[in-house]
């Protein structure tokens, strides 16, 4: 068991590999796996799709940042981190 599952912080196999074989960004793997448009988690966020695009396309968001889009996505913000 890796830390992350220690936390409860279980990434899927199929957004590691986006992350790991396709170049992703966390945020945008877990977005493709759930089979959100970016506009989709824009809205979620209040903000512009290329507001978001611009955020997913950061390796390293801020935390507050990496916070928001968890949440948006559903998710726990350390499962963005790889």
């Amino acid at each position: 068991m890796d830390r992350n599952e220690k936390k409860g912080e279980v990434i899927p196999n199929e957004v590691a590999q986006l992350v790991f074989n396709d170049k992703m960004t966390g945020a945008k793997a877990w977005r493709t796996h759930l089979g959100l448009t970016q506009q989709v988690v824009a809205d979620r966020l209040g903000i512009t799709q290329s507001a978001y695009a611009q955020l997913e396309s950061s390796g390293r968001p801020r935390r507050s940042s990496r916070e928001r889009i968890a949440s948006a996505l559903g998710i726990r913000p350390g499962q963005l981190n790889f």
